[in-house]
């Protein structure tokens, strides 16, 4: 964390006080390359600190500060648009030196995951970390304290894999690693080609096509679409310990391929009807921002850290990282050629590949909540992950209905 947010302090230099187009893209390929380390190593490192009960959350708020930055971003915008001087784009990209900074100045107060102080023989430090986060008096042979203690030295290696920078055999070695790698690239992917990424980068080109032209209301709306996509992505992170993985994703993803199905009937006028209906429109694209991340934000950051296992969890976050920017692409390079050449039925390609996506999540998305991340490595190595993880979540509120 440390280093990717130092390069990235280093990139946002440079690309700030870029003079020519060749010292702005290496400015830019190093705040990417900073970032890209920086939050593999965040999502591991959160995942394997937080207490299984309330994981989801953590790791869901750690992704909605993606809205954070786009807040500031689109907020300045607003601003920085009427200059008429370098600064109205120079600003916004000092910005970024500002969480870069912090993480750069602080990371080292925060404590070392107990998962990788086991790995390099520091288990007694590891013990430690786990009773003041997990155990409710910090006492060090609590039961709790202990049962996941034996579960660590059951599943880690001293010398595993994960030692060695190159070997990334343990995302395919078994068939648990291969399913565990099918979800890392179903959350990858899905969570880029729903049809967010159309509506984040190109919402100004849609309002456009929906009738609204003014360029100051364009960017006000802009920053009111990542003002209204975080408190979803917030309610969503507050929820999602207590409903579980499966039912969030299943129920945004139906509401947001219902809302597509609204939103293509509203603008396939393609922005030569009445204002009405491309006021009604712009609202369902908003409201399918904030049901998208409600559902699919939290998840994003959530899903791949449980999922994997300790030796591969660092290695597969990274390979998320890599489907999610090579599924970009199709976003970045074929969605202006789509606009440009069908319009309003771009909405219908997205529908009907959100109806696919569903299908997906039921038949094959396995069920993670309340699990420490040993036990869901046991949960991928049945033979059926996730009927058994389902069967697990049964026996559990069974279990809690009988105390009560």
């Amino acid at each position: 964390m440390f280093f990717g947010n130092l390069v990235v302090c280093v990139g946002a230099v440079i690309t700030a006080n870029a003079k020519y187009q060749s010292m702005f893209l290496g400015g830019r390929f190093l705040t990417g390359l900073g970032s890209f380390c920086a939050g593999a190593s965040a999502k591991s490192f959160l995942a394997e600190l937080s207490p299984p009960q309330s994981r989801g959350a953590y790791l869901g708020f750690l992704n909605s500060f993606f809205y954070v930055g786009q807040i500031a971003a689109t907020g300045m915008m607003v601003s920085t648009g009427n200059w008429s001087n370098d600064m109205s784009w120079r600003l916004p990209l000092y910005i970024q030196l500002v969480p870069a900074a912090l993480n750069v100045l602080f990371v080292f107060l925060c404590p070392e995951s107990p998962r990788w102080l086991y790995s390099i023989g520091k288990s007694d430090q590891a013990r430690a970390i786990l009773a003041w986060l997990h155990s409710s008096n910090g006492d060090i042979d609590s039961p709790l304290v202990h049962l996941e203690m034996s579960e660590i030295e059951e599943k880690i290696q001293v010398d595993g894999a994960d030692k060695i920078w190159w070997d990334f055999r343990p995302l395919f070695m078994t068939r648990a690693d291969r399913q565990r790698a099918y979800m890392v690239i179903l959350i990858g992917a899905f969570g880029q080609l729903s049809g967010n990424g159309l509506i984040t980068y190109f919402l100004p080109v849609l309002l456009q096509d929906a009738g609204i032209v003014d360029q100051n209301r364009r960017l006000t709306l802009n920053f009111v679409n990542s003002v209204t996509s975080y408190i979803g992505a917030l309610a969503g992170s507050a929820v999602i310990d207590r409903f579980g993985r499966r039912r969030i994703l299943l129920t945004s993803t139906i509401i947001i391929t219902c809302i597509l199905a609204i939103t293509t009937g509203l603008l396939s006028f393609n922005g030569t009807g009445n204002v009405a209906r491309g006021n009604a429109g712009i609202t369902f694209i908003f409201l399918f921002m904030v049901v998208f991340s409600f559902g699919w934000t939290p998840m994003q950051a959530l899903y791949p850290a449980e999922v994997l296992s300790y030796e591969a969890r660092a290695k597969g976050l990274a390979f998320l990282g890599i489907v999610a920017q090579a599924v970009t692409c199709i976003n970045t390079f074929g969605l202006p050629v789509a606009l440009e050449r069908i319009g309003w039925k771009v909405y219908v390609i997205f529908l009907v590949w959100d109806a696919f996506e569903v299908v997906v999540i039921y038949l094959f998305l396995v069920e993670t909540r309340g699990l420490t991340l040993e036990e869901i490595n046991d949960v991928f190595g049945q033979p059926n992950p996730k009927a058994y993880s389902l069967q697990v979540q049964k026996d559990a509120r069974r279990s809690d209905a009988l105390r009560t």
